[in-house]
């Protein structure tokens, strides 16, 4: 497809994830945002103390796309609540988000049409990733953490990138239980812990200070 296609695409595709999320937040119960917020260091008794749109950015990624076990996640219940035409892209992309990916992805090389080319570290994949404020800052080699989905050919993010390296990473290791230091690649991928933990430490070392999630304009 022509760069002007793929990126009318994508961008269709990130207004309807957008829209998505924004529903998903009022499947959200108080309580359960809190215990999420503890988890992450930003919440004092019952009050949140988030201090930047960048940390409530996280705390709701773990909100909508974690729960405890043997509880329902806020982005299925929401998705069980609406009527959606099958094969539209509303419908493609809401099942895309609850099939959402977490992981540690390295920026490999630009695509040959728009985005990038990253690497999942911890299930030894490549995949084509769509994000226009990814892209345009992001050199390769680099390490973000961030939750994916493919509602399309390409991958999208869920709102959450967190650029991270050995140390933050080495942290959030030693600040976890010992079950997450001793598991395997894809088990680690896909336990919400790990994504609580760097987080967390995202948080603490106030890399997230210097996130900002911003798409460029359409001209661009």
């Amino acid at each position: 497809m022509p760069y002007t296609d793929v990126m009318d695409r994508y961008r269709g595709l990130r207004a309807v994830s957008t829209h998505h999320h924004s529903a998903a937040l009022g499947c959200l119960a108080r309580q359960a945002i809190l215990e999420q917020a503890k988890h992450l260091g930003l919440a004092y008794g019952q009050t949140l103390v988030a201090e930047s749109e960048e940390e409530m950015t996280l705390l709701f990624d773990l909100a909508i796309y974690t729960a405890k076990r043997g509880r329902s996640r806020a982005i299925d219940r929401y998705a069980k609540s609406v009527m959606l035409q099958p094969g539209s892209d509303e419908a493609l992309t809401l099942d895309a988000m609850c099939q959402a990916r977490f992981s540690l992805w390295r920026i490999e090389r630009r695509h040959e049409t728009a985005g990038v080319i990253v690497a999942d570290l911890l299930r030894d994949r490549e995949t084509w990733l769509l994000d226009q404020g990814l892209a345009h800052s992001a050199n390769p080699g680099m390490t973000v953490a961030s939750r994916l989905c493919w509602p399309a050919e390409f991958a999208m993010t869920c709102g959450v990138i967190v650029p991270v390296d050995v140390e933050l990473i080495e942290d959030a290791f030693s600040d976890s239980t010992a079950w997450l230091s001793h598991a395997d690649p894809q088990r680690l991928a896909d336990d919400p812990r790990f994504a609580a933990a760097i987080y967390r430490n995202a948080i603490q070392t106030g890399i997230m200070e210097n996130v900002v999630y911003r798409e460029p304009a359409v001209a661009d």
